[in-house]
């Protein structure tokens, strides 16, 4: 079986790798390295972090939103009066 090459480099890469023959399947190659505990602590603490970036930012766009409310200086014109 062979892959359809689009271009030129992509003919001579798979006419180069065809008869390849890879043989990984070894009883160490299927068992993962990292504990699924340690990477669902990991993707919590991310995630946590995440979440209290999110509120900070909310919490920061608020504080700038008063700010410049306050600084600013409304001045009512002749034509609303």
């Amino acid at each position: 079986m062979t892959v359809g090459a689009r271009d030129y480099i992509d003919k001579l890469l798979v006419q180069k790798y065809a008869q390849e023959k890879v043989d990984n399947h070894d009883e160490g190659g299927m068992v993962s390295k990292i504990s699924a505990d340690d990477m669902m602590s990991a993707m919590d603490a991310s995630a946590n972090n995440f979440r209290n970036m999110l509120a900070m930012q909310q919490r920061l766009t608020m504080v700038c939103y008063g700010v410049v409310a306050k600084s600013a200086k409304y001045v009512i014109s002749e034509d609303a009066a």
